[in-house]
């Protein structure tokens, strides 16, 4: 029994396991068995808290290397979601794109199985979790095959020199948290090569940023992926040098200009700044700083105004999406609560001025930095449905949830920051403001 009075049981070591290897990597070969044992018993790697697989066949691995066909994608996905439990009383016929409703995380929080088609093999279903802009957890449907396609597609960014290499991690997918799930994995259709999922929080080692840094210099990993806020572990000196990736991939939250050019300048790779959702999947990519090209894949962007109708070309609105790649969640009309503007960009539809996704961090009364997600972890495991938590320029924080848990709440808030927490617990998420909360506020350290 561990003496961390925050640790969660999701994050266990091993405490939830469900599948065989055999169901997690269908086929895979005596030597690719053997790289993985080795990969994850290797002397500095870290206390693996999850298993997981592709637990695609031979043939499903070789089908997702294939995007899917773009021909008449969207009448097609239009005729499937108005099929759907979740519009069996809508008034109108839906036939066009904009017959549909608008919707949001609210309604999938709701009833998310109104939005799962009747015809699939939910024995296939995967899922995972997402806090959202309000922070109101929600188990998503994940398909197997669109997981494995999302890697092909990032490949094809990448560019055709990112080909297997035994002696060298993949992909690396790497965050920065006090607690998170981390495993090691195969790559479906991509020689038996291996990935992992790695937290780079110096507090999830053992050995602490020395071990840490010693594995990932074993991994050699050829692509990182992760939000800004754990691709700047990179930078650190004991790194810079001893990587060789052929592409970072960042996600989450906005990549700043200054940020980018810093991993440019000490990795000398191309730096790709992917915006998308869970619920939705990759919605656009930006390779250079500029404009968010929309993905060549089955999504389809409207920038709307607040009465709901197309804004004027150039002006900024919110993000709405039409996603078809996740068989078990086709999404139409979907508010993303972010902002920006529908331009063209080297001959593509793309976002420019996207906003609405600056991380936060919090300074602990230590003087310690506190992301975000940590408190984030916390608020879900309280039961909290939404919050707002702001932190003033000297220091002291207060917070307002819907619903959960007001004292567990306080009492973990006060053990991460080191200082007591005022906590205000509200009945809905509609009491904690209209439009997209701004979950997190801190202006500590800019004094």
């Amino acid at each position: 029994m561990s003496d961390d009075p925050l640790e969660l049981p999701d994050y266990v070591p091993g405490a939830r396991m469900a599948l065989t290897d055999e169901q997690r990597w269908p086929g895979l070969s005596e030597s690719g068995r053997s790289r993985l044992f080795d990969f994850e018993r290797h002397r500095s790697a870290p206390p693996w808290r999850h298993r997981t697989g592709h637990r695609l066949d031979r043939a499903q691995q070789e089908a997702a290397t294939r995007q899917l066909p773009l021909d008449d994608w969207l009448p097609r996905h239009l005729e499937l979601a108005a099929s759907l439990c979740a519009y069996r009383r809508w008034p109108r016929p839906l036939r066009t794109l904009a017959d549909f409703p608008l919707i949001s995380r609210e309604d999938l929080v709701d009833d998310i199985a109104a939005f799962v088609p009747s015809g699939v093999d939910l024995d296939r279903m995967l899922h995972g979790t997402s806090s959202g802009s309000t922070g109101a957890a929600l188990v998503m449907p994940d398909d197997p095959d669109e997981l494995a396609r999302g890697f092909h597609w990032l490949r094809g960014l990448v560019g055709e020199h990112w080909s297997p290499s035994p002696a060298r991690l993949a992909l690396a997918q790497v965050v920065f948290q006090r607690q998170a799930f981390t495993y090691a994995s195969v790559v479906p259709a991509f020689g038996e090569a291996l990935m992992a999922r790695l937290n780079l929080h110096p507090d999830s080692w053992p050995g602490r940023a020395e071990q840490r840094d010693e594995f990932l210099r074993y991994a050699d990993p050829q692509v990182i992926s992760g939000s800004p806020t754990s691709l700047e572990v990179l930078l650190e000196p004991a790194l810079v040098g001893a990587l060789r990736p052929l592409g970072l991939i960042s996600g989450a939250t906005s990549l700043t200009a200054s940020l980018r050019h810093a991993l440019e300048t000490a990795y000398g790779c191309a730096v790709l700044d992917v915006y998308g959702l869970h619920e939705t999947r990759p919605i656009a990519v930006s390779a250079d700083g500029g404009p968010f090209e929309v993905a060549q894949r089955r999504v389809h962007v409207e920038v709307l105004d607040d009465d709901g109708s197309p804004t004027p070309a150039g002006e900024s609105g919110e993000v709405v999406v039409t996603s078809g790649e996740n068989a078990y969640l086709p999404l139409v009309r979907y508010r993303t609560g972010d902002r920006a503007r529908l331009v063209t960009h080297r001959g593509r539809p793309a976002l420019a001025d996207l906003e609405g996704r600056a991380p936060t961090t919090f300074v602990a009364a230590s003087g310690a930095t506190v992301p975000c997600v940590d408190l984030t972890q916390q608020l879900q495991a309280a039961g909290a449905r939404g919050w707002t938590v702001t932190q003033r320029e000297d220091g002291q924080t207060s917070a307002v949830i819907a619903s959960g848990d007001r004292a567990r709440v306080a009492e973990c808030l006060e053990l991460l920051l080191g200082r007591p927490v005022e906590v205000i617990r509200v009945a809905s998420l509609a009491d904690l403001g209209p439009g997209k909360p701004r979950r997190y506020q801190s202006s500590a350290g800019n004094a």
